[in-house]
């Protein structure tokens, strides 16, 4: 197998996390440059990866400046920051590693496809619960038959209600002009997966969604503006003291708000004082829904009923009915059970353990493992997509939106031509 040399752009928590594969797997996976505005966030992957300091860019653009120096360029930027590193690296032919979603309009997403088609290049993109042991399991025993042909599907993307604020309130992907709206950064995954397990197109979409918790209407009287300030809501599951300063074993959360590899509590404190992070749950500029219905058709029949909401603990669950039996599967507990209309009886499908140190229940590890095989010509399994198909579900998310936005059902060819 060819080693794979990359460049990395972009070096927040998913850069660093699909670049660490390189740490495990030196004789598959090296870095050779990065770019990444932020000191701490460059310094990490440049003294993780032995880099040059001339190799290390504020920006990509002197990167790229340099003509194609690697086999692909892994793009992790914020979800608006996508397309023009993107363009920019498929002209010079770089193979990508393309965080979701693709870009935050359709028609971006479309000139990503079309260029990489016009170029010649693959590109991968990080749709990573493809790539999980019970994703997996669920695409082989449906395409083995089990269920026979299936009739329906009912999905729950289970936010997690602190999730849903540290990530889409007072985080990167609170406000929509700034990210994206909630279905495209969140849940493009589930729309992704759920068109991998049917395996037919999607024809007509409608939806329904609100923000209607985290708002100004539902501040506590006397709340200030900032936890650390001190609020008479002490049973609040939202303050930010709680959560990131006085929680010092979470890292995630502590990482994102100093925007440091290794903050001291002094670096929390700061950043809850001058930092978004530390902003009252109910007075952000957030405006993304936190709850929303997707119903969806198939062009085989099948009729999937898709639920994101942050009013949970978290985890993804399904269950998919068949005309031999239904599935019913926990994501977070990585389990899977069968009824068998024939036995009348429900007994447990295996799933293969992975270490559950590696996120989105090992997908993060098995994308760069698959990526990897894929470009040496090497892969024989089902997870990968090309930019076709993973631009062909992204329109699905695009049309969901205007479906609420409308509150109209949209035909997806219809849809496509309006563009």
């Amino acid at each position: 197998m060819k080693k794979i040399k990359a460049i990395l752009i972009g070096a927040g928590l998913r850069g660093q996390t699909y670049t660490d594969y390189a740490l495990d797997h030196p004789d598959q996976l090296e870095i050779v440059a990065v770019a990444e505005p932020i000191e701490d966030r460059r310094n990490y992957i440049k003294e993780k990866h032995h880099l040059d300091e001339a190799m290390c860019f504020e920006d990509y653009k002197p990167l790229l400046d340099l003509g194609k120096i690697a086999d692909v360029a892994i793009i992790c930027t914020m979800d608006r920051d996508h397309y023009e590193p993107a363009m920019r690296a498929i002209e010079l032919k770089y193979d990508l590693l393309l965080e979701k979603p693709i870009a935050p309009t359709a028609k971006e997403c479309a000139d990503i496809r079309d260029a990489a088609d016009r170029n010649g290049v693959q590109i991968i993109v990080c749709h990573v619960l493809r790539y999980t042991p019970f994703y997996m399991t669920l695409k082989k025993v449906l395409d083995d038959g089990l269920v026979g042909r299936i009739m329906s599907i009912d999905a729950i993307e289970n936010v997690g209600n602190v999730h849903q604020s540290h990530s889409f309130v007072r985080g990167n992907w609170g406000n929509s002009q700034k990210s994206s709206f909630m279905l495209l950064q969140k849940c493009c995954h589930d729309m992704d997966i759920l068109q991998w397990l049917v395996g037919e197109k999607c024809v007509n979409v409608s939806s329904f969604g609100k923000l209607s918790y985290f708002t100004k209407e539902n501040k506590p009287e006397g709340a200030p503006s900032r936890c650390i300030e001190g609020c008479p809501a002490k049973d609040c599951y939202y303050n930010a003291v709680k959560l990131y300063l006085e929680d010092e074993k979470n890292d995630w959360f502590r990482c994102a708000a100093t925007k440091k590899t290794a903050p001291t509590n002094e670096d929390v404190k700061e950043a809850l004082e001058k930092g978004p992070y530390g902003r009252c749950v109910f007075d952000c500029d957030n405006d993304v829904v936190d709850h929303q219905v997707v119903n969806l058709e198939f062009a085989d029949d099948t009729t999937i009923s898709f639920t994101m909401s942050a009013f949970n603990k978290g985890g993804r669950d399904i269950k998919i009915m068949g005309t031999k039996g239904e599935i019913v599967g926990d994501m977070s507990q990585s389990k899977i059970e069968f009824y068998d209309f024939a036995a009348r009886t429900w007994r447990e499908i295996p799933v293969e353990a992975f270490d559950e140190n590696v996120g989105h229940g090992g997908g993060d590890e098995g994308i760069m493992r698959d990526f990897i095989a894929y470009l040496n010509g090497e892969y024989t399994g089902k997870s990968i997509a090309d930019i076709d198909i993973s631009c062909e579900n992204h329109m699905i998310v695009f049309a969901a939106e205007q479906a609420r936005l409308q509150k109209q059902v949209v035909n997806l060819e219809e849809f496509k031509k309006s563009l």
